[in-house]
């Protein structure tokens, strides 16, 4: 015997679920202050910056960044880059942690920190050599701010009138912008990131909100950020900008040691033209050249002091010689009576 066919079932939930889906959901007009907020998903801007260095950087440029790290709630850390590969490396591991950003500290000779930040993959990417730095355990401040709140960045004037400045700004406000509704960030602003540009440098400060009447106080970390170039790649390309007043340390501690090495030699030299310079036979002062350097008063009062003591001088000796005879005139009587005996 065959088996029955079965035939189909017909689901009446169905219908009941695509009639309360036609149903609009209605707030209820009040609510109770001890009920949650329902969380709404709006994290539009979905900036995800990855923060890295390579091996050979010092203590400080360790804690550097990791305060770069605490100020940052939207990073993505990743272990030390070695030596041996090339920057083009970053954009693989940028995709491969879904980062669009990228934030490098490259150290050399464990002296000098360089700091890349590029927009990942189509480009930019900026190259500064960071100075100046003092980290949040070196300053020591007592101002405090919320761990993973927002910033407000702000910009010096300059930053839009020079059109590398414009795209320098563009770039640190992509990175260093904590984005709205972010899951690890604070629905707070209390804080606020200064970049100013001077002496070809930029200033980085961070201040935290005291009031509302505008009262800061720094927290930390600062550096001091010298653009070196700008490349239309990422980590790479064709160079839009390059700074020609910036001097690589290397070559500035060369110029150094030159001049200390030199300055030896300049004494030596400023020595001997001294001594070939100096007259055989010495010229003998006119005494009317004193009047002419000296106050006249204090000319006066030297002149009459003098000639005190010339005078108190010829009244000790005429003394003398007053004193001097009488002894010999006691002598020679003496002498005419012992001749007379």
């Amino acid at each position: 015997m065959g088996k029955p066919k079965l035939g189909k079932r017909k689901h009446p939930k169905k219908v009941e679920v695509e009639e309360k889906e036609d149903e609009v959901n209605m707030l209820p007009p009040s609510r109770k202050s001890d009920e949650p907020i329902p969380k709404k998903d709006r994290w539009i801007n979905r900036q995800r910056v990855l923060v890295l260095a390579s091996r050979g950087i010092n203590h400080r440029d360790r804690h550097l960044m990791r305060d770069i790290k605490t100020l940052m709630p939207h990073h993505r850390e990743e272990s030390k880059m070695e030596r041996s590969k090339t920057l083009g490396v970053l954009n693989e591991m940028c995709t491969m942690k879904h980062c669009n950003k990228a934030i490098l500290f490259e150290g050399r000779r464990k002296m000098d920190l360089y700091m890349w930040i590029a927009n990942v993959p189509e480009g930019p990417s900026v190259k500064f050599f960071v100075e100046n730095v003092h980290t949040m355990g070196e300053l020591k401040m007592t101002g405090n701010c919320l761990k993973g709140s927002r910033p407000l960045l702000s910009f010096d004037p300059n930053f839009s009138q020079l059109p590398h400045l414009k795209l320098l700004r563009e770039l640190l406000t992509q990175i260093f912008g904590v984005p709205n509704f972010h899951p690890k960030s604070q629905p707070f602003v209390d804080h606020v990131y200064t970049f100013a540009y001077m002496d070809k440098r930029i200033w980085f400060r961070n201040f935290q909100i005291l009031s509302e009447d505008g009262a800061l106080v720094e927290i930390g970390p600062r550096f001091v950020l010298n653009p070196v170039k700008i490349f239309d790649g990422s980590f790479g390309g064709v160079a839009l900008w390059e700074n020609p007043d910036y001097v690589s340390p290397a070559r500035y501690r060369q110029m150094i040691r030159k001049q200390a090495s030199t300055r030896y030699e300049n004494r030596i030299g400023q020595k001997l033209t001294r001594e070939a310079k100096r007259p055989e036979k010495a010229y003998k002062a006119d005494e009317t050249d004193e009047v002419y350097c000296v106050n006249p008063t204090k000319k006066a009062t030297m002149i009459a002091s003098q000639e005190n003591e010339e005078s108190s001088d010829d009244s000790s000796e005429d003394e003398e010689d007053v004193e001097q005879n009488d002894e010999n005139e006691e002598i020679d009587e003496s002498s005419d009576e012992d001749s007379s005996d």
